[in-house]
């Protein structure tokens, strides 16, 4: 049944002069009707292999088959759980079925959403690459089904495996230009064995990997990937969990593994690309990182000034231990030594300079040299073309718009998510009006309310494709927006 009641979500939306724009939000989809597209895709014995798969290679699946001693010996992840509306079965079923969140948009007081899938979230980490392939078509020809008749206000996003450039082409091609889906979601990463364990002891190899982040020191070339992206005028989004990986992989606490797990793997892929120079390659592809916050995006992009200013190549001479003067090494020694230094300056110099040595590498020396990067205002245009996935029940949003001690007084470019159909939205009527909490707080100002919930949406999705809002609710608004900025 419809609600008789204005949410507060809906009033902040009929306060504001402005579209809402939803850049994160998800459904949740139906297992055994994904199967059946899985079925349709690949055939019986491909989804057979895909309901007890270790998603990711190196995380148990089966923990709750596990007793705890076993859970502990193994160090087998505890997974996700209870993590979708239940009790309030309306939410459950508006997750479910896009017809019900199409239905409910003014009630929860957003224009348009950009809805991404749940179990693409999985898909994209499976290694067998006959199931990750097929399950990623099927997803996409599953959504453009389900969404059909409803993209005025729902754009549904194709989920691209990126386990290899080719995959990956493969995707965007069918994704766009056969189903006409025009947003696309990469893993932030690619796990992958460390071959020489994997040759040691392929049984514990699995306990053993890196993750391939497609910039630098990626297993291939990703180019061709991003060519491809900005040949069918797409923006990469990338949104991955972060955790099962390094410290949140513990076997009996979700909470300690999903803390700040999507700030982790979005700083992992964009530290990557940036360091690998893909921006400075492409510089007309933008690029989003999705449900982590700009907390860390904050923290990275004044760390990457700090790292310049004290290690470009000129910078980083200070520390060439080749420069050291060695008879002001030894008159110090002689000086201040003592008896026990005095009489060893000479070998003491010469450990110093060797173990200061030891990750040297002539080929290496420019470390800033992959990037393109040549100097610090690169640095500020380039996270320009970033923008930031923001809940909006998180208060550090704020970080977007607080420029004070950033270099260049630099704004973040933050994009709101609802996440609705994740349990993060306890009660999706509420969700745009946490949003707006931090205005009636005094945190936000209108402008900045303005700029997450809608600005920032239009500009960086027609960033590639001028048409991504044609057909939709928010069409003229977005078009008068890029026009006319306020």
């Amino acid at each position: 049944m419809a609600s008789t009641t204005v949410s507060k979500s809906a009033a902040v939306r009929a306060r504001v002069n402005h579209p809402i724009i939803d850049s994160d939000g998800h459904q949740v989809e139906l297992g055994p009707l994904f199967l059946d597209y899985l079925r349709a895709e690949a055939g019986a014995a491909v989804a057979e292999r895909f309901p007890g798969l270790s998603f990711d290679g190196y995380v148990d699946a089966g923990w709750w088959t596990l007793s705890p001693e076993e859970r502990h010996a193994r160090r087998s992840m505890r997974p996700t759980w209870w993590a979708v509306p239940a009790r309030n079965t309306r939410d459950l079923a508006t997750a479910l079925y896009p017809k019900l969140m199409h239905e409910r948009l003014d009630e929860l007081g957003i224009d348009l959403s950009v809805v991404y899938p749940t179990i693409g979230l999985l898909v994209v980490q499976i290694v067998d690459e006959e199931v990750r392939r097929a399950a990623a078509r099927a997803l996409n020809k599953m959504k453009a089904d389900m969404f059909a008749g409803y993209t005025d206000r729902l754009v549904p996003v194709a989920t691209i495996p990126m386990h290899t450039p080719q995959e990956a082409i493969a995707e965007l091609e069918y994704a766009v230009r056969h189903l006409g889906l025009r947003a696309v979601m990469m893993a932030s990463y690619v796990r992958r064995p460390i071959s020489a364990a994997l040759r040691m002891s392929p049984a514990a190899a699995r306990y053993t990997y890196w993750l391939d982040t497609y910039g630098l020191d990626s297993e291939y070339d990703y180019d061709p990937v991003w060519a491809k992206c900005a040949e069918l005028q797409v923006s990469p989004t990338f949104h991955s969990v972060g955790y099962g990986w390094g410290s949140r992989a513990t076997p009996t606490n979700y909470i300690h593994n999903h803390l700040g797990n999507f700030a982790a793997s979005a700083d992992a892929v964009c530290r990557g690309l940036l360091l690998g120079g893909v921006p400075k390659r492409f510089p007309t592809l933008t690029f989003a990182f999705l449900e982590g916050g700009v907390a860390w995006a904050r923290q990275l992009y004044c760390d990457l000034f700090s790292h310049w200013q004290k290690r470009n190549w000129e910078a980083v001479q200070q520390y060439n231990p080749a420069t050291i003067d060695r008879a002001a090494f030894l008159e110090f020694a002689q000086r201040y030594g003592g008896e026990h230094i005095a009489n060893r300056a000479e070998e003491l110099l010469r450990a110093h300079q060797l173990f200061m040595s030891r990750g040297e590498d002539p080929a290496l020396l420019d470390e800033w040299a992959p990037s393109g990067i040549q100097s610090p205002a690169e640095i500020y245009e380039i996270f320009k073309r970033f923008y930031f996935g923001c809940e909006g029940d998180d208060p550090l949003n704020v970080l977007a718009f607080e420029t004070k001690g950033s270099p260049f007084g630099a704004r973040l470019a933050a994009l709101y998510g609802s996440d609705l159909g994740h349990w993060d939205v306890p009660d999706m009527a509420e969700a745009v009006h946490e949003a707006y909490e931090l205005v009636e707080q005094g945190l936000l100002s209108e402008t900045d309310f303005r700029d997450l919930m809608f600005t920032n949406a239009a500009e960086f999705w027609t960033s590639t494709n001028p048409h991504f809002f044609r057909g939709t609710v928010v069409e003229d608004a977005v078009a008068h927006q890029l026009h006319h900025p306020s």
